[in-house]
């Protein structure tokens, strides 16, 4: 269960059905970070780890595997809005970030500690270092990346083997049905050294449900919003996640979903943990209404045919999303 839109555009009180609702249907599994929710704003930040932390009191600590992210470096056309945008995969800054995070969370360890974007310039010793001091303190389990690359993975995992400290386990990146990269490279990477697959944005944002493709766009929606704002990055993100080829593509598997018998939403999350690379498919919702469709691929295994016409589909439209 993905809870990056809980404090914007998902209140406290939706967000609590969705939590509560996630729960009974037997996840287990919720995934936070420290910036969230996004768009990341500092009038904002840190809301949903106070959200997730103040449901978690609700239910038994070790019925949860929670996981959470630490901030990487600021960029030029991002800086996050905590610590001044001075931020860094560094002792000093994965200290401060955990504290904070096991406060807003009312927790004394997290499951699954990620770092949310690489810092290649700190250096992976120093990060590793910093991760296996948590862990030997109790307070993460395990540790996990994001947003990596092929190179990064691969120098992360040599890294924790040559200095003894532990390893990154999982790797939470883009994957889905309109954005399959992950299967160039990282996933026999992925593989090979048994890291596991923790896709986001597994409906592409939202652009496979087909809520873009109808004119006008909806109001309240991410990429709606983003394609107004004035910032490079939004901008950006939206023009990456919305554009002819990601339009044409949905719409391909919107008449496929109708062929299969299911909704495009069913048949996009069938796909994402279809993968042999695949852990678990991070699963974001808005409303109630919304997971509890998501939901209904949960028992969902496509068939050959189907795979087979999803890889045509993805053979004639190029890397939708660039």
């Amino acid at each position: 269960m993905g809870t990056m839109t809980f404090g914007s555009t998902c209140d406290e009180n939706e967000a609590f059905k969705i939590l509560d609702y996630a729960y009974e249907q037997g996840i287990d599994f919720y995934d936070t970070a420290e910036v969230y929710p996004i768009p990341p704003d500092i009038s904002y930040v840190n809301e949903t780890e106070k959200i997730v932390g103040r449901w978690l009191k609700t239910k038994p600590r070790d019925s949860v595997i929670l996981a959470t992210k630490v901030a990487g470096p600021g960029h030029g056309w991002f800086s996050p809005p905590i610590r001044s945008g001075k931020t860094s995969l560094d002792r000093h800054h994965i200290r401060t970030a955990i504290e904070g995070s096991l406060t807003r969370l009312q927790t004394d360890y997290i499951d699954l500690y990620q770092t949310h974007w690489p810092d290649h310039g700190t250096g992976y010793e120093e990060t590793l270092y910093a991760l296996d001091e948590l862990a030997n303190e109790g307070k993460i389990r395990y540790a996990g990346c994001s947003n990596e690359n092929t190179y990064g993975l691969m120098k992360s995992l040599a890294t924790a083997a040559e200095i003894g400290t532990l390893r990154y386990e999982s790797i939470q990146n883009n994957y889905s049905i309109l954005n399959r990269r992950f299967e160039d490279e990282l996933a026999q990477a992925a593989r090979a050294e048994k890291v596991s697959l923790l896709p986001y944005s597994p409906l592409g944002g939202g652009v496979v449900t087909g809520k873009y493709n109808d004119d006008p766009l909806p109001e309240n929606a991410r990429f709606s919003r983003y394609a107004k704002m004035t910032e490079e990055r939004q901008r950006k993100m939206a023009n990456r996640f919305l554009n002819s080829k990601t339009l044409e593509t949905t719409n391909r598997l919107r008449q496929l979903a109708d062929e299969a018998g299911m909704s495009v939403t069913v048949l996009a999350l069938a796909f994402s943990k279809a993968h042999d690379f695949v852990a678990s498919t991070i699963v974001g919702a808005n409303t109630l209404a919304q997971l509890q469709e998501s939901l209904k691929a949960k028992d969902v295994t496509l068939t050959d045919e189907v795979m087979r016409k999803i890889d045509k589909i993805n053979a004639e439209i190029l890397y939708p999303m660039g």
